[in-house]
């Protein structure tokens, strides 16, 4: 019987779960780190009163964040980008019809929801550099524009809250709904960065998706921490000028 290798772990066929790096460690710390900023931010916000400059600071935590995605996803792991799990139409359709086979890390609409709240946290924390609520804050950006504008904005940013909620509540429900009637559990990969897959399962997939574990060694996450601190100089720089 021939050894299968994954992710240089040693494993035997229909013994063993094929195990297989999904999300490298950049993308797991983005995740957790934005949870734990979302989360600041919207009882920060709740708080009122000097916690509001709090709700700043994780509102420019999250900028950074968001930057460090949006770059990581064209220069990544190879299911950290963009481009692997880009949703087309027909990938669309053929998931909800059930005809597409199974795939490794966001599945077509899982995708969109990806997108989808990537999207809106982008609208939150550009609206955000714009608030002025002409008590206790004022963004960054406020002044160079006419109050009006920073109006306008402020609304967009306070009304966002909810897509936010939504969004999140809907992105919790499909977890549940994987791991209650699918037997997916897709919070241990995003911890642990693996994939387990049962050998009998392994037809399911193709067998490029397979072969495409994601890079996850010391130059990798070398790479992203350039990259990482160049947009926290950046970000720092233009918040405190």
């Amino acid at each position: 019987m021939n050894p299968l290798h994954f992710k240089g772990e040693l494993l035997y066929p229909y013994r063993m779960k094929i195990i297989i790096r999904i999300w490298d460690l950049p993308i797991r710390l983005f995740h957790w780190l934005l949870v734990l900023c979302i989360i600041g931010s919207f009882i920060s916000v709740n708080l009122g009163g000097n916690a509001i400059q709090w709700h700043a600071y994780f509102g420019y935590s999250i900028l950074t964040l968001l930057l460090f995605r949006i770059i990581w996803g064209f220069v990544g792991s190879t299911h950290a980008r963009f481009i692997s799990f880009f949703p087309s139409k027909k990938a669309i359709i053929d998931y909800l019809q059930g005809s597409s086979p199974r795939v490794l890390g966001h599945n077509p609409v899982g995708a969109l929801s990806v997108f989808a709240l990537l999207f809106v946290l982008c609208v939150q924390v550009a609206t955000g550099l714009f608030v002025d609520d002409e008590i206790a804050f004022q963004g960054p950006l406020a002044k160079y524009v006419p109050g009006r504008v920073s109006s306008f904005l402020s609304e967009i940013h306070e009304g966002n809250q909810v897509v936010i909620l939504t969004l999140i509540t809907i992105h919790i429900a499909a977890i549940w709904f994987y791991k209650k009637f699918k037997g997916e559990n897709l919070i241990k990969p995003i911890i642990t960065g693996d994939q387990e897959i049962d050998p009998s399962e392994a037809a399911n997939y193709l067998p490029t998706d397979l072969g495409r574990a994601s890079k996850d060694g010391v130059l990798q996450r070398g790479f992203a921490l350039l990259i990482l601190g160049l947009i926290v100089v950046v970000v720092g720089y233009y918040m405190t000028k």
